[in-house]
């Protein structure tokens, strides 16, 4: 008989932040000027690392540089993280279904090559739903 007490892994169960997670890789050789890419992530994050291998900027954020509505600005709001050189890199502990790299308006020579690697718990990315990342110090221009 099945113990009923014990539900499904959730965004507070401590243990499916513990145990080790599932790898998850990908990235771009071919990133131009202005230009975005979103990863959707199957399951929650643990932890996410962004490496910068190539001398033009990205940029990492938690929510589009394009947004839905007049007060949605990560970018103007300087709500992201900027790797400006080859080899530069970001690890952030977070829990997160969604993450964005773009690149500046501006003249560059080089296309952006990047790896974002994750380390998934075994949460469904279905349980942030209700805990969507937005507002202050994720997508408001005015993080007052």
């Amino acid at each position: 008989m099945a113990n009923s007490r014990w539900g499904p892994p959730g965004l507070h169960h401590v243990g499916a932040y513990q145990v080790s997670g599932v790898p998850w890789i990908s990235g771009s050789l071919t990133m131009a000027q202005n230009q975005e890419h979103k990863y959707k992530f199957p399951y929650v994050t643990q932890n996410i690392q962004v490496i910068n291998l190539s001398s033009r900027p990205i940029r990492v954020h938690f929510a589009s540089k394009d947004g839905p509505d007049a007060g949605w600005d990560p970018i103007g709001g300087m709500h992201f993280i900027e790797l400006d050189s080859d080899e530069d890199s970001l690890s952030l502990n977070v829990k997160c279904t969604k993450l964005y790299v773009s690149t500046a308006n501006v003249s560059h020579s080089a296309t952006g090559e990047y790896r974002v690697i994750a380390t998934l718990t075994n949460i469904p990315s279905g349980s942030m739903a209700d805990n969507a990342l937005s507002g202050s110090g994720i997508t408001d221009l005015d993080s007052s």
